[in-house]
C-alpha cells in the first residue's frame, strides 16, 4: 500500500460515518482486517476499508447481525455461490423482521386497547392498565 494514498483511522472514520472505536472494534471482532502500520505505528489503511464500513454500517441498518455481516462479506467474495447465499441470508432476515414487526402490531393493538379503557382518573385498582399488568386483567 502506497503511504501516501493511505489514510489514518480518523479519515475512514470520517469518510466512513463510524467512530474510531468502531473500527478498532471491528477489527478485533474480524470484520475488517488488521491495517498495515507505518513506520511510526500508527495504522495506515486504504479505500478499501472505507467501502467495507460503509458495507457494514449498512448492513447493521438493515438489522443484520455481526455474525451474519460476516458471512455476508465472505459470500461478498465467493464467486460460485456468493450470490444466491447472499440472497437466502437477506431472505432470512425479511422474514424475521416481519415476524417482528407481526409481534409489535400484536402488542400494539393490546396496549392501545388498555389505554382506550383507562379513563386517566380514579382509583389505581380500578386502573384496566395497572390490573392487566397485574395479572388480574386482559394483557
Amino acid at each position: 500500500m502506497n503511504i501516501q494514498a493511505a489514510l489514518t483511522i480518523g479519515a475512514v472514520a470520517k469518510r466512513a460515518g463510524v467512530a474510531i472505536d468502531t473500527i478498532r472494534y471491528y477489527e478485533r471482532e474480524g470484520l475488517l482486517p488488521e491495517p498495515t502500520r507505518r513506520p511510526s505505528g500508527y495504522r495506515s489503511y486504504g479505500e478499501g476499508t472505507v467501502a467495507q464500513l460503509r458495507f457494514i454500517r449498512r448492513a447493521k441498518n438493515l438489522g443484520f447481525t455481526l455474525e451474519e455481516i460476516r458471512e455476508l462479506l465472505a459470500l461478498s467474495a465467493d464467486r460460485q455461490r456468493g450470490v444466491k447465499a447472499v440472497r437466502q441470508r437477506a431472505q432470512r432476515r425479511l422474514a424475521d423482521i416481519e415476524a417482528r414487526i407481526a409481534e409489535l402490531e400484536r402488542v400494539r393493538a393490546g396496549l392501545a386497547e388498555l389505554v382506550e379503557a383507562c379513563p386517566g382518573h380514579g382509583a389505581p385498582e380500578q386502573c384496566p392498565i395497572l390490573r392487566a399488568l397485574s395479572g388480574e386483567g386482559r394483557p
